[in-house]
């Protein structure tokens, strides 16, 4: 079976304020309509070496990308190569650096900001190199990827949270609050995209700290949510690794594929 499927990461989200913020998401598992997992993110818990684990189920120190300063393509099999290898149409509103890893490297503004190209991993793509970017816009530019171009798979990528927690910590009103408006934002869009059938997962790279970074072991760095939405999901009580996102994608596609993912998620 073939699904259209939409991954949205929230950069920089801890669980618990996940847990204690997303009203509207928290609301949709009340009602049986979505699934809420927890996850430990590998480690480090930084954000370009997670961007890989998620989208190629490769842990960071098996995939190289080990900090953020890491400037090159992937080196792995992801998520965008394997769709678009495989005839999937595949697109992207993303932070630069997820352009990087899989389309080119170095970004260039000019060149790479608007992205539209079959022969690229990432086909349409408007990607965007400032954390306080607002989450409002990055929702429109996926929104107007899904309509436009249509897409298999679509990534939506925003960085609000993650900007806030690096400014003010994971104890403070800005966090939750960034957290809070995301949730409202994606109350717009996710109505319409669970009506039109799409598997629909949110997550997030890694959590924060007190000390307005990350990187870490400590629980609040690593602890993330994961939310699952769509008749394809089991919604059982069952453990799921960072590294079986890309798997687990790879299946609703209905990809060739030999990534690890997690088989009783699925019906």
């Amino acid at each position: 079976m073939n699904d259209k499927v939409i991954l949205v990461v929230l950069d920089g989200l801890n669980l618990k304020v996940a847990q204690d913020c997303l009203g509207y998401l928290n609301g949709l598992v009340e009602h049986k309509k979505a699934s809420q997992y927890s996850l430990y993110s590998e480690l480090p818990s930084l954000s370009r070496p997670l961007y890989e684990c998620i989208l190629t189920g490769i842990t960071p120190v098996e995939s190289g990308i080990v900090h953020n300063n890491v400037t090159r393509r992937s080196l792995f099999d992801s998520i965008f190569s394997l769709a678009q290898s495989q005839g999937k149409a595949t697109a992207a509103a993303a932070y630069h650096w997820v352009s990087e890893l899989y389309n080119r490297s170095p970004y260039d503004a000019i060149r790479d900001r608007h992205t539209h190209n079959e022969s690229l991993q990432i086909q349409h793509g408007i990607f965007y190199h400032w954390d306080h970017y607002p989450d409002q816009a990055l929702l429109l530019d996926g929104e107007y990827l899904r309509q436009e171009f249509d897409p298999d798979f679509l990534l939506v990528h925003s960085m609000n949270i993650d900007d806030a927690g690096h400014k003010f910590g994971l104890d403070s009103a800005e966090y939750r609050n960034s957290a809070r408006q995301a949730d409202v934002i994606l109350s717009d869009f996710l109505p319409a995209w669970i009506e039109e059938g799409y598997q629909i997962l949110i997550t997030s790279d890694h959590g924060m700290n007190n000390d307005r970074s990350h990187g870490g072991t400590l629980a609040e760095e690593r602890e993330v949510p994961l939310y699952l939405i769509g008749n394809r999901f089991s919604h059982f009580d069952v453990s799921i690794k960072q590294t079986e996102i890309c798997g687990l994608v790879c299946e609703l596609l209905g990809l060739q594929h030999q990534k690890a993912f997690a088989a009783d998620v699925l019906v």
